[in-house]
């Protein structure tokens, strides 16, 4: 998985509610195990019309946030089903970081197991930050995980709290499969000791 550090790029102003995983990334698009190739399908029934074109008044049609990395998303952001596809369709999209006031618990888990930042503001911070976000001439915000701080166009920034486990396992780049590997010594002590001790169980594994 990408560390996370330090991130720059342009923010999109998605001043909606209720953003679910549906709208994220349609069932359609479910059949996939691969976690690539799903960017082009991300908002698909907001951001096309039903004969493929885009819709010109979606967000993510318009310069500059055709290249956004960051989405500021109203209250309970990722609600509905709990498809992991959600989080791939935004990375693969491009977006590292998504700033809302509040998240659905299984989106939220599944963002940090994929790289994504997902960052709690109170609700002044968030109008703050759409704001920013909706001037298209200078829409750019700096999320410095490190310092935990999200710096606006203006000069001023806005601290935000995280779980230390969860802030080191992004700056590390480290999923669930990433963090077992770190015990790899141990997995192999282990192993060597079982071995010694219960060699009738390789045994009966090899036959």
């Amino acid at each position: 998985m990408e560390q996370f550090r330090k991130l720059t790029g342009v923010a999109a102003p998605m001043d909606m509610i209720n953003i679910d995983t549906d709208k994220i990334i349609p069932k359609l698009h479910l059949r996939t195990i691969k976690r690539t190739g799903l960017g082009k399908f991300l908002f698909e029934e907001m951001r096309y019309e039903t004969d493929g074109s885009e819709k010109p008044d979606f967000i993510l049609n318009k310069e500059p946030y055709r290249n956004a990395k960051i989405i500021i998303g109203g209250d309970n952001f990722g609600c509905g089903s709990s498809r992991e596809h959600a989080p791939w369709a935004l990375l693969d999209f491009g977006v590292r970081c998504v700033i809302s006031t509040s998240f659905a618990d299984i989106f939220y888990n599944n963002c940090f197991k994929n790289g994504i930042l997902p960052i709690r503001v109170s609700k002044d911070e968030l109008d703050a930050l759409m704001a920013d976000a909706s001037d298209s001439e200078n829409p750019e915000l700096t999320i410095d995980l490190e310092e935990m701080l999200i710096r606006r166009p203006n000069g001023a920034a806005i601290s935000f709290d995280l779980e230390e486990f969860r802030r080191a396992c992004l700056l590390d780049g480290l999923d669930d499969i990433g963090i077992t590997m770190t015990k790899n010594a141990s997995i192999d002590t282990f192993e060597e000791k079982q071995k010694r001790d219960q060699p009738w169980l390789y045994t009966a594994a090899a036959e």
